[in-house]
């Protein structure tokens, strides 16, 4: 039976790099991959999944109302899927993650997400948690905070480089507006303008 995987990171760690280099692999083997990412996330225009390196491609954009299992399974009637790559995962609705685990054990495709764990004020997105709870397969994908230490935590920034303490959980951007950072530097941050990072979730 195929599995549902999810690889998780802090901002900058690869996620989309690694999720093109599988594509590439899959491709590269004369297996046919369907890559999905969210209309929202359109730094790179919509429908674009793109590397900080440099590399893109082209991707099926979806929106928060669409359901993923019906959307696989009309690729599917169009021809052979062998893997399902989703860019961006943070993104997903909880209900879309429970479409994308029936891609998985009622199609037989395999579904390999790639995002976010928390946001920028420490709390989980809401995708993120659900997959956390029901992917078959876990991994993190390894980046570094200034300090050297292992980063699992995301900083959003003003244009002055400074920490934002309160905001709309999503707020599309990239390196001007996310730093990574461990969890000590992220706190050491917010507490500069004036925040606990346990009064975060009240």
């Amino acid at each position: 039976m195929a599995s549902l995987y999810f690889t998780y990171s802090a901002m900058n760690a690869g996620k989309s790099t690694s999720l093109l280099q599988v594509a590439h692999n899959y491709e590269e083997r004369n297996q046919q991959v369907l890559l999905l990412t969210p209309a929202l996330d359109n730094r790179a225009g919509v429908g674009q999944v793109h590397s900080r390196l440099g590399i893109a491609r082209e991707a099926r954009a979806f929106v928060a109302e669409e359901n993923l299992f019906d959307l696989v399974a009309a690729e599917l009637k169009q021809g052979t899927i062998d893997c399902v790559l989703l860019d961006e995962a943070q993104f997903l609705t909880p209900a879309q993650v429970w479409q994308l685990t029936q891609v998985a054990d009622t199609l037989d495709v395999p579904v390999m997400c790639y995002g976010l764990r928390t946001d920028a004020f420490g709390q989980a997105f809401a995708g993120s948690a659900v997959l956390l709870a029901v992917a078959d397969k876990l991994s993190e994908m390894k980046t570094i905070c200034h300090c050297g230490r292992k980063a699992t935590m995301s900083l959003r920034v003003d244009s002055d480089g400074k920490a934002i303490k309160a905001g709309e959980q999503i707020a599309i951007g990239g390196n001007e507006k996310y730093i990574s950072c461990c969890r000590k530097h992220w706190a050491e941050a917010l507490s500069e303008v004036g925040v606990a990072p346990a009064d975060l979730g009240k």
